[in-house]
C-alpha cells in the first residue's frame, strides 16, 4: 500500500487541476482515506464532482491516474460494483450516505437514471446519452 499512499497527493492534485473539475471529499489531510463509510476499516471511498462526463473519463483513463488504474490489483480486491455516477444538482455537495445508497441501487437494479456507469450513462431526462455533468464515487477494498 505504500506506493498507493504516496501517490494520493500527486493524484489528488491532478484531479483538483484537471479540466471540469469541480469538488472531492477530503478531510483536513486533504484526501479520503481516513473516512470510515463501512464497518470494514479496509474499506476506503473516494467521490468528487466533474462538471462533465467526458471530463471525468479524461481525467480518469487518459492521465496520470492511467498509472494507479494499472495497479489497483495489487493494492484493492476486486469488488462487483465499486463505481456509481449520478447527477447532482449545481451548487449541492453530495454526501457519504448519497453515494452509499447509489452504489446498493446500481447494485441491486443495474444502471439507470439512479445510478449508471460510464458504459451505460443516462442524462437528466432519463435518456441514454453521451456528456452530461455526473457525480462519482468508488468504494474500493
Amino acid at each position: 500500500m505504500a506506493d498507493f499512499v504516496a501517490g494520493l497527493e500527486p493524484i489528488n492534485a491532478l484531479a483538483d487541476g484537471s479540466p471540469g473539475f469541480v469538488w472531492r471529499l477530503a478531510t483536513e489531510d486533504g484526501d479520503a482515506t481516513s473516512i470510515r463509510a463501512y464497518d470494514d476499516d479496509l474499506m476506503i471511498i473516494n467521490m468528487s464532482v466533474w462538471e462533465s462526463i467526458d471530463d471525468l473519463a479524461e481525467f480518469v483513463y487518459r492521465s496520470g491516474h492511467v498509472a494507479v488504474m494499472r495497479r489497483r490489483r495489487e493494492w484493492f480486491e476486486r469488488m462487483r460494483v465499486y463505481l456509481a455516477l449520478w447527477w447532482v444538482p449545481e451548487g449541492h455537495t453530495p454526501t457519504v450516505a448519497e453515494a452509499q445508497e447509489r452504489l446498493v441501487h446500481l447494485e441491486a437494479h443495474g444502471p439507470s437514471p439512479h445510478a449508471f456507469t460510464f458504459k451505460r450513462r443516462f442524462a437528466p431526462d432519463h435518456s441514454p446519452e453521451r456528456a452530461f455533468d455526473s457525480m462519482y464515487c468508488s468504494a474500493s477494498r
